[in-house]
Protein backbone atom coordinates (compact mmCIF):
# COMPACT_ATOMS: atom_id res chain seq x y z
CA UNK A 1 0.00 0.00 0.00
CA UNK A 2 2.94 2.50 0.90
CA UNK A 3 4.52 2.11 -2.56
CA UNK A 4 0.70 2.60 -4.06
CA UNK A 5 0.36 5.87 -2.26
CA UNK A 6 3.86 7.31 -2.82
CA UNK A 7 3.21 6.41 -6.46
CA UNK A 8 0.02 8.54 -6.32
CA UNK A 9 1.54 11.23 -4.57
CA UNK A 10 4.27 11.94 -7.69
CA UNK A 11 1.92 12.49 -9.54
CA UNK A 12 0.28 15.29 -7.99
CA UNK A 13 1.77 19.02 -8.02
CA UNK A 14 2.08 21.02 -4.83
CA UNK A 15 -0.86 22.79 -5.87
CA UNK A 16 -3.02 19.39 -5.79
CA UNK A 17 -3.28 18.92 -9.67
CA UNK A 18 -3.00 15.71 -11.52
CA UNK A 19 -0.40 15.16 -13.61
CA UNK A 20 -1.38 14.24 -17.08
CA UNK A 21 0.28 11.10 -16.67
CA UNK A 22 -1.40 9.67 -13.74
CA UNK A 23 -3.97 9.04 -16.24
CA UNK A 24 -3.10 6.47 -19.26
CA UNK A 25 -4.56 3.79 -20.84
CA UNK A 26 -4.09 1.46 -18.09
CA UNK A 27 -5.54 3.20 -15.17
CA UNK A 28 -8.77 4.06 -17.56
CA UNK A 29 -8.64 0.61 -18.58
CA UNK A 30 -9.29 -0.70 -14.70
CA UNK A 31 -12.63 1.54 -13.97
CA UNK A 32 -15.41 -0.55 -14.37
CA UNK A 33 -17.86 2.17 -14.63
CA UNK A 34 -19.06 5.51 -15.10
CA UNK A 35 -21.30 7.95 -13.53
CA UNK A 36 -23.76 8.86 -15.89
CA UNK A 37 -22.72 12.54 -17.19
CA UNK A 38 -25.52 15.09 -17.40
CA UNK A 39 -25.36 17.96 -19.97
CA UNK A 40 -26.29 21.24 -18.70
CA UNK A 41 -26.55 24.72 -20.00
CA UNK A 42 -28.12 22.99 -23.74
CA UNK A 43 -31.12 24.68 -25.01
CA UNK A 44 -34.33 23.10 -26.33
CA UNK A 45 -36.61 24.74 -28.70
CA UNK A 46 -40.16 23.93 -27.44
CA UNK A 47 -42.15 25.97 -29.68
CA UNK A 48 -42.33 28.79 -32.06
CA UNK A 49 -44.42 30.97 -33.71
CA UNK A 50 -44.87 33.41 -36.18
CA UNK A 51 -47.53 36.73 -35.79
CA UNK A 52 -48.75 38.48 -39.35
CA UNK A 53 -50.97 41.44 -38.00
CA UNK A 54 -51.89 39.57 -35.22
CA UNK A 55 -53.38 40.44 -31.56
CA UNK A 56 -51.33 38.72 -29.25
CA UNK A 57 -48.71 35.47 -28.94
CA UNK A 58 -49.53 33.38 -26.54
CA UNK A 59 -47.87 29.81 -25.12
CA UNK A 60 -50.27 27.48 -23.76
CA UNK A 61 -48.63 24.24 -23.33
CA UNK A 62 -44.72 23.64 -22.82
CA UNK A 63 -44.06 25.64 -19.86
CA UNK A 64 -44.08 22.90 -17.23
CA UNK A 65 -41.90 20.77 -14.85
CA UNK A 66 -39.96 19.91 -17.50
CA UNK A 67 -37.41 22.50 -16.94
CA UNK A 68 -36.37 25.00 -14.22
CA UNK A 69 -35.62 27.55 -17.06
CA UNK A 70 -37.26 28.95 -19.94
CA UNK A 71 -36.10 31.61 -22.61
CA UNK A 72 -38.37 33.45 -24.72
CA UNK A 73 -36.47 35.33 -27.87
CA UNK A 74 -38.35 38.21 -29.99
CA UNK A 75 -37.58 38.22 -33.13
CA UNK A 76 -38.28 41.13 -35.68
CA UNK A 77 -41.14 41.99 -33.17
CA UNK A 78 -43.08 44.82 -35.42
CA UNK A 79 -46.14 47.01 -34.20
CA UNK A 80 -49.07 47.87 -36.47
CA UNK A 81 -49.53 51.00 -34.64
CA UNK A 82 -47.21 53.84 -34.30
CA UNK A 83 -45.64 53.98 -30.95
CA UNK A 84 -47.12 50.70 -29.04
CA UNK A 85 -45.37 49.50 -26.60
CA UNK A 86 -44.83 45.55 -25.85
CA UNK A 87 -45.57 43.58 -23.09
CA UNK A 88 -46.48 40.48 -21.37
CA UNK A 89 -48.76 38.52 -18.88
CA UNK A 90 -48.78 35.27 -16.99
CA UNK A 91 -51.28 32.47 -16.06
CA UNK A 92 -51.75 30.01 -13.77
CA UNK A 93 -54.95 28.27 -15.33
CA UNK A 94 -53.69 27.08 -18.76
CA UNK A 95 -54.81 30.83 -20.24
CA UNK A 96 -58.05 31.22 -19.03
CA UNK A 97 -56.84 34.21 -17.44
CA UNK A 98 -53.43 36.36 -17.64
CA UNK A 99 -53.68 38.24 -14.55
CA UNK A 100 -50.39 37.31 -12.05
CA UNK A 101 -49.46 39.62 -9.87
CA UNK A 102 -46.47 40.98 -10.19
CA UNK A 103 -44.03 43.58 -8.97
CA UNK A 104 -41.07 44.57 -11.03
CA UNK A 105 -38.16 47.32 -12.27
CA UNK A 106 -37.94 49.36 -15.69
CA UNK A 107 -34.83 50.95 -16.47
CA UNK A 108 -33.32 51.92 -20.19
CA UNK A 109 -30.48 53.49 -22.01
CA UNK A 110 -31.08 55.54 -25.24
CA UNK A 111 -29.70 57.02 -27.53
CA UNK A 112 -30.06 59.24 -30.73
CA UNK A 113 -29.73 58.88 -34.67
CA UNK A 114 -28.44 62.55 -33.94
CA UNK A 115 -26.21 61.60 -31.79
CA UNK A 116 -27.54 64.57 -29.95
CA UNK A 117 -29.17 62.53 -26.80
CA UNK A 118 -28.06 59.96 -24.37
CA UNK A 119 -29.68 59.17 -21.26
CA UNK A 120 -30.30 55.97 -18.54
CA UNK A 121 -33.06 56.19 -16.43
CA UNK A 122 -35.93 54.24 -14.36
CA UNK A 123 -39.36 54.47 -15.45
CA UNK A 124 -40.98 54.57 -12.16
CA UNK A 125 -44.33 55.02 -15.08
CA UNK A 126 -44.14 51.47 -16.07
CA UNK A 127 -43.22 49.15 -12.78
CA UNK A 128 -45.84 47.34 -11.27
CA UNK A 129 -46.43 47.05 -7.45
CA UNK A 130 -48.25 44.64 -7.02
CA UNK A 131 -50.32 44.51 -9.87
CA UNK A 132 -52.39 42.09 -11.91
CA UNK A 133 -51.64 44.17 -14.96
CA UNK A 134 -49.73 43.44 -18.31
CA UNK A 135 -45.70 44.35 -17.98
CA UNK A 136 -44.55 46.64 -20.27
CA UNK A 137 -41.10 45.30 -22.08
CA UNK A 138 -40.13 48.69 -24.11
CA UNK A 139 -41.47 52.29 -24.48
CA UNK A 140 -43.28 53.05 -27.83
CA UNK A 141 -41.82 51.49 -30.60
CA UNK A 142 -41.71 52.94 -34.08
CA UNK A 143 -43.43 51.28 -36.93
CA UNK A 144 -41.56 52.64 -39.57
CA UNK A 145 -41.13 49.43 -42.39
CA UNK A 146 -37.60 48.71 -40.95
CA UNK A 147 -38.39 49.30 -37.47
CA UNK A 148 -38.80 46.26 -34.76
CA UNK A 149 -37.74 45.05 -31.41
CA UNK A 150 -35.27 42.20 -30.46
CA UNK A 151 -34.34 40.81 -27.42
CA UNK A 152 -35.52 37.86 -25.30
CA UNK A 153 -37.25 37.18 -21.41
CA UNK A 154 -36.36 34.42 -19.32
CA UNK A 155 -38.54 32.85 -16.64
CA UNK A 156 -37.20 30.57 -13.88
CA UNK A 157 -38.72 28.09 -12.52
CA UNK A 158 -42.46 28.73 -13.42
CA UNK A 159 -44.11 25.11 -12.23
CA UNK A 160 -42.80 25.66 -8.62
CA UNK A 161 -45.62 25.67 -6.12
CA UNK A 162 -43.47 26.91 -3.28
CA UNK A 163 -41.76 30.13 -4.60
CA UNK A 164 -43.04 33.38 -6.53
CA UNK A 165 -41.75 33.42 -10.23
CA UNK A 166 -39.10 35.46 -11.32
CA UNK A 167 -38.19 36.86 -15.03
CA UNK A 168 -35.56 39.10 -16.59
CA UNK A 169 -36.28 40.50 -20.04
CA UNK A 170 -33.73 42.63 -22.25
CA UNK A 171 -34.58 44.27 -25.49
CA UNK A 172 -33.49 46.91 -27.94
CA UNK A 173 -35.55 48.47 -30.41
CA UNK A 174 -35.98 51.28 -32.57
CA UNK A 175 -37.98 54.23 -30.61
CA UNK A 176 -40.61 56.27 -32.60
CA UNK A 177 -38.33 59.64 -32.02
CA UNK A 178 -36.38 57.71 -33.03
CA UNK A 179 -33.44 56.35 -30.88
CA UNK A 180 -31.80 53.02 -30.25
CA UNK A 181 -33.48 51.79 -26.78
CA UNK A 182 -31.97 49.38 -24.62
CA UNK A 183 -34.71 48.17 -22.15
CA UNK A 184 -33.97 45.75 -19.10
CA UNK A 185 -37.03 44.95 -16.93
CA UNK A 186 -37.42 42.55 -13.91
CA UNK A 187 -39.23 41.16 -11.27
CA UNK A 188 -41.53 38.69 -9.97
CA UNK A 189 -44.65 37.20 -10.17
CA UNK A 190 -46.51 36.97 -6.83
CA UNK A 191 -47.93 33.52 -6.67
CA UNK A 192 -47.30 30.35 -5.59
CA UNK A 193 -49.42 28.46 -8.00
CA UNK A 194 -47.66 26.99 -10.71
CA UNK A 195 -47.24 29.37 -14.16
CA UNK A 196 -48.36 27.34 -17.12
CA UNK A 197 -49.00 29.55 -19.97
CA UNK A 198 -47.52 33.61 -20.96
CA UNK A 199 -49.22 35.89 -23.94
CA UNK A 200 -47.34 38.80 -25.58
CA UNK A 201 -49.22 41.93 -27.05
CA UNK A 202 -48.66 45.12 -28.04
CA UNK A 203 -50.28 48.13 -25.91
CA UNK A 204 -52.11 48.89 -29.18
CA UNK A 205 -53.11 47.39 -31.82
CA UNK A 206 -51.13 44.04 -34.03
CA UNK A 207 -48.25 43.21 -34.18
CA UNK A 208 -45.98 40.91 -36.67
CA UNK A 209 -43.13 39.01 -35.83
CA UNK A 210 -41.42 35.85 -34.31
CA UNK A 211 -40.95 34.06 -30.44
CA UNK A 212 -39.02 30.89 -30.01
CA UNK A 213 -39.51 29.71 -26.49
CA UNK A 214 -36.81 27.41 -25.24
CA UNK A 215 -36.29 25.08 -22.38
CA UNK A 216 -32.96 25.23 -20.50
CA UNK A 217 -31.39 22.13 -19.38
Amino acid sequence: MGTITRSFANNITTSGVLLPASLNNNSIANVTAYNAAVATGNMVLISSQTASNSASISFTSGINSTYKEYQFYFIDIHPRTDGAEFEFNMSTDSGSNYNVTKTTTFFQGLHDEADTDASLTYQTSRDLAQSTDFQRLNIQIDNDADSNLSGLLTLFNPSSTTYVKHFLSNTNMMHSTPYSMNTYVAGYGNTTSAVNAIRFRMTSGNLDGTILMYGIV
